[in-house]
């Protein structure tokens, strides 16, 4: 049965423009739509009257890429656990709801329009050091591999992090500390990664603050957000190769 919704979109026409919360109504929803699926129909209808339609990023539309991300009620990604925003069906809603929609906001993410953000800071800290530059040969048979089950479990754990910046969003500090951990420990539980593991968490936790994310204050909003549940075990682990490669000197 189709709904009808009040939403409360943040509207900002650019970067250095001020920004505010403008009131449409969403007719015509079914349960089954997705929050983006709606989002469209909204659009379609403001194009028609001829308005700028409400900008916002997607990708895959599958819960892969992350670029979806926005706060949804208060909550980055909205209501359900272990989602993207993308992941999010209408189901969720009660005809007559007011729902909030806001970007991903934090110093190092400025809004380029509406619930567009700019994510470029998460890139550099990639580039800073969360790769794998030494030449680790072809690839070998898996079951050649000689790193155990339960720690290749652990790395691959990490590596599903998307990049998409709830965590940073959902923190009251606006850190950056699941990201980035998760990247360090990726390639630190793995053979490939150890010649440049000291020097990769440094640089990468050095760019993370230079981008001006946050400390973080170990509250866990990060973990309860994450759209692949990436643990904050994962800081801990993050904190102590930090400081083993400062104390060695890197």
């Amino acid at each position: 049965m189709a709904m009808t919704l009040t939403l409360r979109v943040w509207r900002q026409a650019g970067p250095d423009q001020p920004g505010r919360l403008v009131d449409y109504v969403a007719h015509d929803v079914h349960p089954d739509m997705s929050f983006l699926e709606m989002l469209d129909v909204v659009n379609d209808d403001l194009i028609r009257k001829g308005d700028d339609p409400i900008a916002f990023d997607s990708d895959c539309r599958e819960g892969i890429c992350g670029s979806c991300g926005l706060v949804i009620n208060g909550v980055a990604h909205g209501p359900d656990p272990g989602a993207t925003t993308c992941q999010v069906h209408m189901r969720r809603f009660a005809a007559g709801d007011t729902i909030v929609i806001e970007p991903f906001r934090a110093r190092a993410f400025p809004v380029l329009k509406d619930l567009v953000i700019d994510r470029s800071a998460l890139d550099r800290i990639i580039a800073a050091g969360g790769y794998v530059s030494v030449n680790a040969g072809g690839a070998p048979d898996a079951n050649c591999l000689p790193i155990p089950k339960h720690v290749s479990d652990q790395a691959m754990d990490s590596a599903q992090c998307i990049g998409c910046g709830a965590c940073v969003a959902s923190c009251k500090n606006a850190a950056a500390h699941l990201f980035t951990s998760a990247k360090v420990t990726h390639l630190a539980l793995l053979p490939q990664g150890q010649p440049e593991r000291a020097r990769r968490v440094v640089r990468m936790v050095e760019q993370m603050d230079e981008e001006g994310f946050g400390a973080c204050s170990n509250e866990g909003e990060c973990e309860a957000v994450c759209p692949k549940e990436i643990s904050i075990s994962n800081i801990a682990r993050m904190n102590r190769e930090y400081l083993k490669a400062t104390l060695a000197g890197e």
